[in-house]
């Protein structure tokens, strides 16, 4: 079985299938460092046992369920992100429970990726759907 060719990064080094060129290691690493850990962004331990309670109450993707797909959430996305409005980063109405897949598409979209300039607004910004049974007090 033929096995996959080697590729050339784009600082001339070649590559074997399955390794990492040196210098995207060094990329990482600088961009790791300037990024500041998960907890210094906002992700510390409230926001990882608000993530927790609201994926047990919405563990489906939203975005997913509006075209009828059933998909489980792995990640709690912030409708209006931490950048924009910092003071709603713990805000349970500004969350969304996304599969991976979907959470990846928006982050992509509104942050740069995949070609897209960042700040962009995604049209994968839904509310999160209500969980079987319970009505907010703003819907009754």
């Amino acid at each position: 079985m033929p096995s996959k060719a080697a590729v050339v990064c784009s600082c001339g080094r070649v590559v074997r299938p399955g390794e990492r060129c040196p210098c995207k290691a060094k990329q990482a690493q600088a961009y790791d460092q300037k990024r500041g850990s998960a907890a210094a962004r906002g992700y510390d331990a409230d926001w990882r046992r608000l993530r927790e309670a609201h994926l047990s109450v919405f563990p489906l993707c939203a975005v997913c369920l509006e075209t009828e797909t059933i998909e489980p959430a792995t990640d709690v996305d912030h409708i209006v992100p931490i950048s924009v409005a910092p003071h709603r980063r713990l805000d349970p109405t500004n969350l969304q429970s996304l599969c991976h897949a979907c959470h990846s598409r928006k982050t992509a979209m509104e942050d740069g990726g995949f070609g897209r300039k960042t700040g962009g607004r995604s049209a994968i910004c839904r509310r999160t759907v209500e969980p079987i049974g319970v009505t907010r007090a703003r819907d009754a």
